[in-house]
């Protein structure tokens, strides 16, 4: 089993790692699912701020993954979301390469959605990318797209967290004017995503400096190889390096796109469909679709097995204690209460859990020796009633023969008679009253 943080979150096994922490499938006990657990590694001033502000983003939208809890233990932190096992589009860009223009289209259409959503809040990305743009595992269904990590993300109008000589942000990412230090707007956001446009279609990483050179030189370029005319007309409205050309809203893109994909050529009925695989491994041993899995029947019968079976002794005599929770194999002799003057009782010998116990056989079986009257008066002498001691050679001593002159003669009192102090006790007693009368009778004539 995983370690279970704030006595809440197992985590199982790692599954991605980003710029400030791990991320892990983990199995939520309080709502009984997995999900995406991502660990803070550093513990900094600077790096804290920037998580509290990612787990205080609440956006619900069908295309956005935002935190939807966190928790804390000593000094890590993590918070949850949603467990997405398709990968990402740089998976599905691994696995097929380049992309039907409209299945690009559909993809595009959902990343804009979530956009529009998370602007709609008044938050900036600022990190939009392939690695960032996660899918549900559909197969060869419709696609369901979530955008993700809002690390580096802020509220138009928050302090920005960095110098202003400084620019947050994957390379290649970048909009031109976040290189120029502006402050972050929705339209850098709409830049990046003309960039994963152009890499969705054409299978690879896009070189953003080349295309702004392009742009600033004659214009509008051409179409790349493979790229229609009327989606690259809106794909080049994004990657304006004027942010005041692009288009200003998510909304509005959307709006465009659609129109540019009524007159795509439909996709012809030979083609290989796109697949989405499930990128996420199988689970470790111990878990399974419905959470952790309880002990097999199997090793639990053999369990009970084992604590059933009598203890043996081990060389030095010993015995294992027997199991917490579970009652001993042997339960003592009844006690019965003597009936007048009798043989003390003699305990079977049984096998103790704290060590070897006497050897010495009880005396009811031992021939040729003789047993006293069990008195309170009797001495608590080995051989009657008591267990021999043993020697440290574990061994026990040899047994003496009691003989009839060695056990001394009891007198028992005459009827009626009370027994009283001796005379050596009842003589001093008597002159030390004698005296102290005197004395007090002395005190009273002489007052």
């Amino acid at each position: 089993m995983g370690e279970i943080f704030a006595g809440r979150y197992e985590l199982i096994d790692p599954i991605g790692r980003g710029g400030v922490g791990a991320v892990w499938r983990s199995w939520d006990h309080r709502r009984r699912r997995y999900v995406a657990a991502k660990v803070l590694q550093q513990s900094d001033a600077h790096t804290l701020l920037r998580f509290v502000r990612e787990q205080a983003l609440r956006i619900e939208h069908p295309h956005v993954l935002a935190p939807a809890s966190w928790a804390a233990d000593d000094d890590k932190v993590l918070f949850t979301m949603d467990l997405i096992r398709g990968g990402s589009l740089a998976h599905l860009i691994g696995d097929y390469g380049p992309l039907p223009p409209r299945f690009v289209c559909t993809l595009l259409d959902q990343l804009l959605a979530g956009l529009a959503a998370v602007h709609a809040e008044g938050v900036v990305h600022r990190d939009i990318k392939p690695a960032n743009i996660l899918l549900e595992a559909t197969g060869t269904g419709r696609p369901h797209l979530r955008l993700s990590d809002f690390g580096i993300s802020m509220r138009k109008g928050e302090p920005r967290l960095t110098d202003t000589n400084f620019v947050v942000g994957t390379p290649g990412y970048f909009a031109p004017e976040q290189m120029l230090g502006a402050e972050p707007d929705f339209p850098a956001d709409l830049f990046a995503v003309g960039l994963v446009a152009l890499y969705l279609l054409t299978g690879e990483k896009p070189d953003s400096q080349a295309l702004v050179e392009k742009f600033l030189a004659g214009g509008v370029p051409e179409a790349p190889i493979g790229v229609a005319e009327p989606l690259w007309q809106v794909i080049a409205s994004l990657l304006q390096p004027d942010p005041q050309a692009r288009f200003r809203t998510a909304n509005g893109t959307r709006k465009a796109l659609a129109a540019a994909a009524e007159v795509l050529p439909e996709t012809p009925p030979d083609e290989e469909p796109v697949e989405v695989f499930e990128q996420v491994g199988p689970l470790p041993a111990g878990f399974g679709p419905e959470g952790p899995q309880a002990p097999a029947h199997g090793a639990q019968h053999a369990n009970a097995a084992v604590a059933a079976a009598p203890p043996v002794a081990s060389p030095t005599g010993s015995f294992p204690l027997a199991p917490p929770g579970q009652p001993t194999t042997q339960a003592p002799p009844p006690m019965t209460p003597p009936e007048g003057p009798t043989t003390p009782p003699t305990p079977t010998p049984t096998p103790s859990p704290y060590g070897a116990q006497s050897e010495t056989a009880p005396l009811a079986q031992q021939p040729e020796q003789l047993t006293r009257q069990y008195t309170g008066m009797a001495p608590q002498q080995q051989g009657y009633g008591y267990p021999q001691q043993q020697s440290m050679a574990g061994q026990p001593p040899a047994q003496q023969p009691v003989t009839p002159a060695a056990v001394p003669k009891q007198r028992s009192a005459p009827a009626g008679a009370r027994s009283g102090p001796p005379k050596a006790v009842v003589l001093p007693v008597l002159l030390v009253a004698v005296v102290c009368l005197a004395v007090g009778v002395w005190a009273l004539l002489t007052a």
